[in-house]
């Protein structure tokens, strides 16, 4: 079973992820190009600017206002992509597969930012029931995709602990982390990838036409 878990399906999840971020840049493009203000607006300049200023915490007067809220959200961001790239178990796998092998986290740093995924997730599960102006905005979808989310992590950090059977453990690992890779096109899990556009818009509209910063 793992078998084929870790090897068709995986394949399934890659060309479905790649396929589908691809069909949302090129459906998004087609209709930018019939709006009169996105593309036009845009500046490589400022675009930039804008970016590389919010990838840092604590960067924007917005950020400073909630220093908890603003910690726990990039740690669990920086954790949530690096961890899943540079676990060591992936990056074998990317060497047995490809040939290809690239540097790889110690296991006591990739088991930490495994857990700061995790309690993120429960933060954020939280918060959207204890906070009012985030539960009034909060569907049952949304609980869904943090679970979806926190699925691969839980079980990958399960079966690396061995505390339940390893091979039952890593075949739900592999196959959550498909269905959570496949999802991430099609549900608000690709703002990963609108962030990007989204910001250097802002930034070009503050720097290009408002002639001011966007934090």
């Amino acid at each position: 079973m793992y078998e084929i878990v870790s090897g068709p399906l995986v394949w399934i999840a890659f060309i479905g992820f790649f396929g589908g971020l691809l069909y949302q840049l090129i459906t998004k493009y087609q209709l930018a190009k019939k709006e009169r203000v996105v593309l036009p607006t845009m500046s490589p300049k400022f675009g930039l600017r804008s970016l590389l200023h919010w990838i840092f915490p604590f960067a924007g007067a917005s950020t400073r206002m909630r220093p908890f809220f603003t910690l726990i959200s990039f740690a669990f961001h920086v954790c949530l992509l690096v961890t899943p790239l540079f676990l060591m178990g992936h990056a074998v796998l990317w060497q047995q597969s490809f040939g290809v092998r690239w540097w790889s986290l110690p296991e006591g740093v990739a088991d930490v930012m495994t857990l700061v995924v995790i309690f993120g997730c429960l933060f954020f599960m939280i918060r959207r029931l204890v906070r009012p102006e985030v539960r009034n905005v909060s569907y049952a979808s949304d609980f869904v995709l943090i679970l979806l989310v926190v699925a691969p992590f839980l079980t990958g950090f399960i079966a690396h602990q061995q505390w339940l059977p390893y091979q039952t453990m890593i075949t739900i690992h592999v196959v959550t982390g498909v269905v959570w890779l496949l999802a991430i096109p099609w549900t608000r899990l690709v703002h990963m990838l609108w962030f990007v556009f989204t910001r250097a818009f802002m930034g070009s509209e503050f720097g290009a036409v408002r002639h001011s910063r966007d934090w």
